[in-house]
């Protein structure tokens, strides 16, 4: 048994099972789903001045052979960076467990303030005040407006993968920025509009939109479909298609699709955050409002100084490395890569997916894609550096009777610490 943050106990397998970092000590479990199980990691030298890693992390773990979900988490994270109001990763690193076990390591951004799903739980049956709720929509609107300008639709938006973190307020007070996490059912734009036959929507059926369950098309404006869902549950404190009777997934699906429903919006709420949420939930996925649109809204638009959270942009690549392999005896040559939440609680029965052959092939095309444009680039700048050396010796050449010597280039490969 493991007691993981604020006491909540956690059961499952021994800490050290699957091993520690090259620079982290792996501490307990505080969460665990299909896709494998969260610890919080520690660095074995927290005062180093060259550290990559923040002082606390959140790893996620699973062993290479079920790592795919983890690995393809990695990818989408490496794609969409660069925001706020996303989960930052740090890198991947494959460590060696009992019994020579490989497993597979994401090293994510630690939520200190646990996530929105907890944080409405604390706040009993009346739901959070408007003003907190505002500030959580407003960041979470700006991180999904970066996601779908690059392409991808995260599919599986619920509070369970919103994180908490601290954040400073503009009159020095500490506040909390609500970051999306839990990328591992995410997906292209172009790749959810592929095919349109036989059931594959991925996510949990409570957050489902009407065109998700009926026609299996999930695009950027399915995701505010989920928002909305999201923001319903802040005010009221109850989660959307709330029953005195606990209704099953069946039930719910028929709601969304065949009987064409829309959660209940109460009318103790603003007329902003009623007309906010009316924009949400219209069933036609065309027609629904967008992030971009959703911003300029006066329910986020429009925030009072005091409820304002600065949000500074980080610098790109701060905190970021690359993979990091442990070779074992049997020497694995591996490519590993994906994403998370601190205390993403998710199992078989609450985010379900859809895999066809064509889903994975369109990733590992993906793959192959960015370790061309990689060797590209490599072969365009030793061209470059060529023209550039060839210039410097006709110059060289022209200004004196010496001949030049015949020069040879040896490449040299250093790292620099970012964010120095």
């Amino acid at each position: 048994m493991l007691v993981g943050k604020r006491g909540d106990v956690v059961r499952g397998k021994s800490v050290n099972e699957y091993g520690d970092g090259v620079a982290w000590f792996r501490g307990s479990e505080i969460g665990k789903g299909g896709f494998g199980r969260v610890y919080m990691a520690t660095l074995k030298n927290p005062r180093s001045k060259h550290s990559y890693f923040p002082p606390v992390m959140a790893v996620k773990s699973a062993e290479v052979s079920v790592s795919g979900s983890i690995q393809k988490e990695r990818e989408v994270l490496s794609n969409v960076k660069g925001s706020p109001n996303i989960i930052k990763c740090f890198g991947d690193e494959t460590t060696m467990g009992e019994n020579g076990m490989m497993v597979y390591n994401l090293l994510l951004e630690y939520g200190s303030g646990g996530t929105l799903a907890q944080r409405i739980k604390k706040s009993g049956s009346g739901g959070l005040p408007e003003s907190e709720a505002r500030v959580y929509t407003r960041s979470i609107l700006r991180g999904l407006k970066h996601i779908h300008d690059i392409g991808y639709v995260h599919c599986d938006l619920k509070p369970d993968n919103i994180l908490l973190l601290p954040s400073l307020g503009r009159e020095g007070s500490t506040a909390f920025r609500a970051k999306i996490g839990d990328f591992g059912l995410a997906k292209r734009v172009k790749q959810s509009r592929k095919r349109k036959l036989g059931p594959y929507w991925r996510g949990t059926p409570m957050y489902l939109s009407p065109e998700a369950v009926m026609h299996n098309v999930q695009e950027a404006t399915s995701d505010i479909w989920a928002l909305g869902c999201i923001v319903l549950e802040m005010l009221t404190g109850k989660a959307p298609w709330h029953e005195e009777k606990e209704l099953k997934a069946e039930d719910i699906l028929a709601k969304i699709g065949t009987r064409h429903e829309v959660p209940k919006i109460l009318n103790d709420i603003s007329k902003d955050a009623m007309d906010f949420l009316q924009g949400c939930f219209v069933r036609k996925y065309r027609s629904r409002m967008t992030a971009e649109m959703l911003l300029n809204h006066p329910f986020v638009g429009e925030l009072e100084v005091n409820e304002a959270i600065e949000e500074v942009e980080e610098a790109e690549g701060l905190h970021e490395i690359e993979t990091i392999l442990v070779v074992s005896e049997s020497d694995y040559e591996l490519s590993l890569g994906s994403s998370s939440d601190e205390w993403g609680y998710i199992s078989d029965q609450d985010s379900l997916s859809y895999w066809s052959d064509e889903d994975i092939s369109y990733c590992d095309n993906d793959v192959v894609s960015d370790f061309v444009e990689e060797v590209e680039v490599e072969k365009l700048e030793s061209i470059t550096n060529s023209s550039i050396d060839a210039g410097l010796s006709q110059s060289t050449g022209a200004s004196s009777e010496v001949s030049p010597r015949k020069q040879t280039q040896f490449p040299v490969s250093f790292t620099i610490s970012t964010g120095v």
